[in-house]
């Protein structure tokens, strides 16, 4: 049973403008003492109805709204979310020799705090609201009976990412929720392209499927190019490259196990790993080195986490861009491509812009963006909410 909970003026407004985060606040703290996963039924002062919305009381998101109407979270009215995601996949996604990609993008598909990838015969679902805990099993019973998976994961979320090395990545995150156990690792396909996943190991499965439109198009920059990825994780974007018909593509990160990861990705798709580069080091110290040796790129691309996640990386994404800018800008050839990319939530693409103009204008060099890029179409997000439009992926060339 839901239960009515009465928020305040600032509230009320986002609800009307169709957000669907209620921030916790004076209000929210008046609230009787429920558990994660109560429904509750979200009213103006006066007793007016406003949404019906998804409990998670220890968040600073303290409810996700999941409907303007009165309802029952069961599972026709789950299976009938998934299935207007699936259908929003199958009418306005090209996944041509693609089967990894993500099919329910949390709020983007009215189900605010929880998400779906698929791996190919396999679903991974994750949960960023513990209120979704309660109804684990009505989603993996709801998966089931539409799209019939091989098997369906979750993957945990810890807590503290920040303070986790990502060469401790080898700790086991994703546990089996029904069906069979997928192979370690599994093999997916992504634009024609073989690459390693694990949907037991790791925070993350190796594969970061919201770049796949975005290495579709750098394959068409890059033919006979010296390439460089910073922050480079397992290599997708290398793979890629090289796949393309890179002469060189040189992959730099922190972590010798997402290296050797990268090398695995190549030897997959049948390039040679002793044809291209493998660094491991932190990016900003390899840039100087590079810059040292006179070394040059056509085209350089810069992906790097919200935060880093190694003690032996210093970057961040404010104040960190611009210097990282300014460092690839010294060993990148005039009339070369430059990529920035990132998928810090918390910073929009204006302020990211001002970034990377800090460090043109600290490598006295001219930048031209000629395009910005997000996420691809499995990553739908409302209008209604700005923060679904997170990645960030300015295409620009060097004066």
């Amino acid at each position: 049973m839901s239960r009515a909970c009465v928020v305040g003026s600032e509230s009320v407004r986002m609800i009307e403008l169709g957000h669907p985060w209620i921030i916790a606040d004076a209000y929210t703290r008046k609230w009787p003492c429920g558990e994660a996963g109560d429904l509750l039924e979200l009213t103006d002062a006066s007793g007016r109805f406003l949404a019906t919305a998804l409990f998670d009381p220890k968040d600073r998101i303290v409810a996700r709204v999941l409907s303007r109407e009165r309802m029952r979270l069961d599972l026709g009215w789950v299976k009938r979310r998934l299935e207007r995601a699936v259908m929003l996949r199958k009418q306005h996604v090209d996944l041509e020799d693609s089967n990894a990609y993500r099919l329910v993008n949390g709020e983007g598909d009215d189900l605010p705090g929880l998400t779906v990838d698929r791996y190919g015969d396999f679903l991974m679902v994750q949960v960023y609201c513990a209120g979704w805990r309660r109804y684990i099993k009505l989603v993996t019973q709801a998966l089931d009976e539409l799209l019939a998976p091989a098997g369906i994961y979750e993957k945990g979320r810890p807590q503290n990412t920040r303070e986790l090395e990502s060469e401790g990545d080898a700790k086991k995150y994703g546990h089996l929720l029904s069906g069979t156990r997928a192979p370690e690792p599994l093999v997916v396909q992504e634009n024609g392209l073989n690459f390693q996943v694990s949907l037991e190991m790791g925070l993350n499965t190796g594969l970061f499927l919201d770049q796949r439109k975005n290495r579709r198009d750098l394959m068409r920059r890059v033919k006979g190019k010296r390439f460089l990825n910073l922050f480079s994780y397992t290599g997708a974007f290398s793979v890629a490259a090289a796949a393309a018909g890179a002469s060189l593509a040189t992959s730099v990160d922190a972590s010798p196990g997402y290296m050797e990861q990268a090398r695995n990705n190549f030897s997959l798709n049948r390039l040679n790993p002793k044809r291209h580069e493998f660094l491991v080091g932190d990016c900003l110290a390899v840039l100087d080195d590079m810059a040292r040796q006179g070394k040059c790129y056509d085209v350089i691309l810069m992906d790097p986490p919200s935060f880093s996640t190694t003690s032996k990386s210093r970057f961040t994404t404010r104040g960190g861009t611009s210097d990282l800018v300014a460092a690839a800008l010294k060993i990148l050839k005039t009339g070369g491509v430059l990529i920035a990319s990132s998928n810090h939530q918390k910073v929009d693409l204006a302020e990211y812009l001002k970034e990377m103009r800090r460090g043109a204008l600290q490598a006295e060099t001219m930048l031209q963006v000629i395009s910005i890029c997000g996420q691809p179409e499995d990553f739908p997000y409302p209008v209604t909410f700005p923060e679904g439009r997170y990645l960030k992926y300015a295409i620009c060339v060097k004066g």
